[in-house]
């Protein structure tokens, strides 16, 4: 398999794929593609994992596509400007990510839903309980809302983050939740009342415009019907 990302804020995603070789996808996700493919839709696992999925803000299906030449392709784009990220996982790897943030991957890969084990941190940590989690072997190609930034940290070192800004972040990282300090930083700061808390060891992916910071300021500006 070879691959091209290319655009910019709208990137597509090329694959290349020799004959025998298959790549999956999220239902949708499909922009153009050659002949010389077939394309089969299942729930991939089951239903009970596909349900799983659903309930971690992807597709109840999978699609995948299977070449049947030595120079067939197939190109994905993305539902909001941003970013394509890819990651090559080893055997039993693993990246937690935001809600819908799974665009394709290779066979090996396994997409499946994730809790967050924290009361606080489901309840208040603004995507609620379940994440996605993707474990290798294989290369994973994941959409980000806006740009992108990578932030290492050692053993016991916090960062503090809107909870919306996460894009995803290594199994090793510590995921907890914690209030803003002050009540005019309550009232007045317009962060809400909890921050994501991460713990290193591990890296974290940010993401520098969230869907939902992005709905709230164009909400502003759509007609409202009157009374």
């Amino acid at each position: 398999m070879q691959y091209k990302i290319q655009g910019d804020p709208f990137p597509t995603l090329e694959i290349m794929l020799k004959k025998g070789e298959s790549i999956f996808s999220e239902a949708g996700a499909l922009a153009w593609m050659s002949e010389g493919l077939n394309m089969s839709t299942n729930t991939r696992g089951g239903l009970m994992k596909g349900l799983g999925r659903a309930l971690a803000g992807e597709s109840l299906f999978m699609t995948t596509y299977e070449s049947q030449s030595d120079n067939a392709w197939v190109t994905f784009t993305i539902g909001a400007p941003g970013r394509i990220k890819e990651f090559t996982l080893e055997a039993n790897q693993s990246l937690i990510c935001q809600k819908d943030t799974f665009l394709c991957a290779q066979q090996g890969v396994s997409v499946e839903m994730h809790f967050r084990k924290q009361l606080g941190a489901g309840l208040f940590g603004g995507e609620g309980f379940i994440l996605q989690k993707v474990t290798g072997p294989g290369t994973v190609f994941l959409e980000i809302p806006g740009d992108l930034l990578e932030r290492t940290l050692v053993s016991g070192e916090k960062i503090l983050i809107d909870p919306g800004h996460i894009a995803f972040f290594e199994a090793g990282i510590k995921y907890d939740i914690s209030m803003v300090k002050g009540i005019k930083n309550v009232l007045f700061a317009g962060e809400g009342l909890f921050l994501a808390t991460l713990t290193g060891p591990g890296r974290v992916w940010l993401e520098t415009l969230p869907l939902s910071n992005l709905a709230a300021k164009l909400k502003k500006y759509l007609p409202t019907k009157s009374g």
